[in-house]
């Protein structure tokens, strides 16, 4: 287990990575860029990777296609939702996105709904909707664009997901096919770049190196630690898919909570409880 608890840390620390951007005087944008080249770098030193597949007739290039457009745009609402709606809401709302691929397994893939994945997926939409509620500095009702970035974020991962199978249905080798859409994922965010560089004048940076190069290494590690927990329980999928995404809401409320002072109400709580019940449910149904 402890290869999942590293990938649980990974991805809450790209999260905490994203909230302190701003305090650091980071660029987002160019970030996500270098993110996409350390990734890069590492998938094909850590996997080695033979693109002779990719070459192949059964390619799925159309997916490989979405997934390089989606995953840095979402990278950017990602950011947008840990700056507005904070690190507890945005953890929540991008674990709770195996509810769309969940329901896309049924409607596309042939899975069957028994009661307990019923059950979590209803507790789960209700978890959302609390997790995105957000009150305003007077407690009057919804803060502006409050529940706006949270709901990209479960949408996005949620599309990004269902491509991600789209993709492992065609039969092109794990490896192969992360490096094809790192690839895709950096040109795209290269081309965002260089739009900004001609239309706000951006400059370069080497802080925004760094702190891109940092977070590459988060959001690689909670990649292949992930894979590794998979590879080191094989016979337990469940135990680790739980045990990831219910890791990464309760450390993601702790660290939002703790060392960011964010604020829940007693609806956010509510929903953050949901979550918990409804991953749990989903995972051991």
């Amino acid at each position: 287990m402890i290869y999942v608890w590293i990938s649980v840390a990974c991805s809450v620390l790209v999260s905490v990575l994203l909230k302190l951007a701003r305090r650091l005087e980071v660029d987002v944008g160019q970030a996500i860029a270098w993110n996409y080249v350390a990734t890069s770098v590492l998938t094909a030193l850590v996997f080695h990777p033979s693109l002779a597949a990719l070459r192949s007739a059964q390619a799925p290039w159309l997916g490989f296609v979405g997934l390089g457009l989606l995953l840095p745009l979402i990278f950017l609402a990602l950011a947008a939702s840990v700056r507005s709606a904070g690190i507890v809401r945005t953890d929540a709302a991008q674990r709770l996105s195996l509810l769309i691929s969940l329901l896309a397994a049924f409607a596309w893939f042939g899975e069957t709904l028994d009661l307990a994945k019923g059950v979590g997926i209803a507790l789960g939409l209700l978890a959302l909707s609390c997790m995105v509620w957000k009150v305003d500095s007077r407690g009057t009702g919804e803060a502006p664009r409050g529940w706006l970035w949270p709901l990209v974020v479960f949408a996005g991962f949620g599309a990004i997901d269902i491509l991600f199978k789209r993709v492992a249905q065609a039969g092109t080798p794990f490896a192969a096919s992360l490096q094809a859409m790192f690839a895709l994922a950096l040109v795209v965010s290269v081309a965002l770049l260089l739009w900004r560089r001609w239309h706000d004048r951006t400059f370069f940076t080497l802080r925004d190196a760094v702190a891109g190069l940092l977070l590459g290494l988060a959001n690689f590690g909670n990649i292949v630690f992930y894979v590794r927990g998979h590879q080191a329980l094989p016979d337990h999928p469940s135990l680790v898919f739980a045990s990831m995404n219910l890791g990464v809401v309760a450390l993601g409320a702790v660290v939002g909570t703790v060392a960011f002072r964010e604020r829940l109400g007693w609806v956010n709580t509510l929903g953050l409880g949901l979550a918990l019940v409804a991953i749990g449910l989903i995972a051991w149904g």
